[in-house]
C-alpha cells in the first residue's frame, strides 16, 4: 500500500495505491485521521483509482474518515473507484452514503455535481 497526499487548490488529495486490507488498513486511518482532526483539512479528496481490492477493514476506515469529517464540518469524497471497490461499497449499502465522483475533476467541481445531492453524485449507478 502505497499513501500520499498533495493539494490541488483548496483539497488535499490522499492517494491510496494498493489493496486495502486487514494489515495495512491502520496506514489509511491514521493517514486520514491526521488530514482531518490534525491538519484540519476543509476538503479531503480520497483518490482510489489505484484501489483494486477493499475488505471490510478499509470500509470501515472510509466510513470513519466521513464520520471525522462530518463532525468537524468539512468536505470528504471518493473518486475514481476500481470496479471491485465500487461493488463493496454497493454491496454495503455505502455507495449512496458517499459523496462519489468518477474523476479527481468531478470531485473538485464541487457537490453535488449537476445539483445532485452528495452521495449521489456521478456514481454511475443513478
Amino acid at each position: 500500500m502505497n499513501i500520499s497526499t498533495r493539494q490541488s487548490g483548496g483539497a488535499t488529495i490522499l492517494e491510496l495505491v494498493g489493496d486495502i486490507t486487514l494489515y495495512n488498513t491502520p496506514d489509511v486511518r491514521k493517514a486520514m485521521v491526521g488530514l482531518l482532526k490534525e491538519k484540519h483539512v476543509a476538503y479531503l479528496a480520497v483518490n482510489m483509482t489505484g484501489v483494486r481490492y477493499i475488505d471490510s477493514s478499509g470500509v470501515a476506515s472510509l466510513v470513519e474518515g466521513l464520520k471525522i469529517s462530518r463532525d468537524m464540518q468539512c468536505r470528504f469524497v471518493l473518486y475514481g473507484l476500481t470496479k471491485t471497490a465500487r461493488e463493496v461499497l454497493e454491496l454495503t449499502r455505502l455507495l449512496r452514503v458517499f459523496e462519489v465522483h468518477d474523476t479527481e475533476e468531478q470531485a473538485l467541481k464541487g457537490p453535488g455535481v449537476n445539483g445532485e445531492a452528495p452521495g449521489r453524485a456521478s456514481n454511475g449507478m443513478n
